[in-house]
């Protein structure tokens, strides 16, 4: 069987969901696991699966889009773990830092713990952070500027855009609807899921900070990847098959934060 043959056989395999793991397709095709990845790779390239742990899935089984939860919504949701992750989060954070904040309630969270602290640069696209931290002696406060979207009080679109290419900065806090191993951040819209793209371009240090709701959820369409080193910050809820996903990954660093 050929390549072109062997990679319809597998597409039309993930989009019957029969099969979707590595050890399925290779045990059906007879070739080997390299093999199977290689052209699960070049199927994801041409935007007709999407990668997971372990195998693919169809765009339709990942990416099905659910409405976003309102702002309000979000801020009472895990609450507590938020809370948890954020203290954890701020561990991380260490004096002379340039940092950036994500909008997002988890990161709203952190901005609050880093109210005490002084001799930080915090870039935001995150208006309720401007709130958190505006007038903390020693702390310099740089907004993202763009347009505002109303259900997360963040800034999005080209300007936005424009001002991260021009800045670097230490360590990058981000969020997300979703988390998936070896997938990415699951976001409601493009311009969100490039947003952060920029972000991961312009960060020495990336940390995404999900509770353990988010993690493996993928009910939003659009994506950014995380294929360089970077750290989970979740709670100690998560499951040991959910924290597995991650852990399997060589350049993923897991932090718990406790209850």
């Amino acid at each position: 069987m050929n390549a072109a043959d062997r990679r319809r056989a597998i597409l039309e395999l993930v989009l019957s969901g029969s099969e979707s793991s590595v050890e399925q397709l290779t045990g059906s095709l007879g070739v080997s696991e390299a093999t199977v990845r290689r052209d699960l790779a070049a199927l994801a390239r041409e935007g007709r699966i999407v990668r997971t742990y372990g195998g693919a899935a169809a765009l339709t089984q990942i990416g099905a889009h659910e409405p976003e939860t309102p702002l309000e919504e979000r801020n009472v949701i895990q609450r507590a773990q938020k809370e948890a992750i954020a203290a954890v989060a701020a561990g991380f954070v260490h004096d002379g830092d340039a940092i950036l904040l994500d909008s997002g309630s988890t990161a709203t969270a952190l901005a609050r713990q880093l109210a005490a602290r002084a001799d930080l640069h915090v870039y935001t696209t995150n208006l309720l952070v401007v709130g958190a931290l505006a007038g903390v002696p020693g702390m310099r406060i740089t907004l993202v500027g763009g347009d505002v979207r109303p259900s997360s009080m963040g800034t999005i679109g080209p300007l936005a855009q424009m001002t991260l290419a021009r800045i670097s900065v230490d360590k990058a806090f981000l969020g997300a609807d979703g988390v998936v191993a070896g997938v990415g951040l699951c976001e409601a819209t493009a311009e969100q899921a490039y947003l952060k793209e920029c972000i991961v371009r312009q960060s020495a240090e990336i940390f995404v900070l999900a509770d353990a709701t988010k993690l493996g959820r993928a009910r939003q369409q659009h994506w950014t990847p995380l294929e360089r080193p970077w750290t989970l910050v979740t709670d100690d809820g998560a499951s040991a098959a959910q924290l597995e996903a991650f852990r399997a990954l060589k350049h993923v660093r897991v932090a718990l934060a406790p209850a």
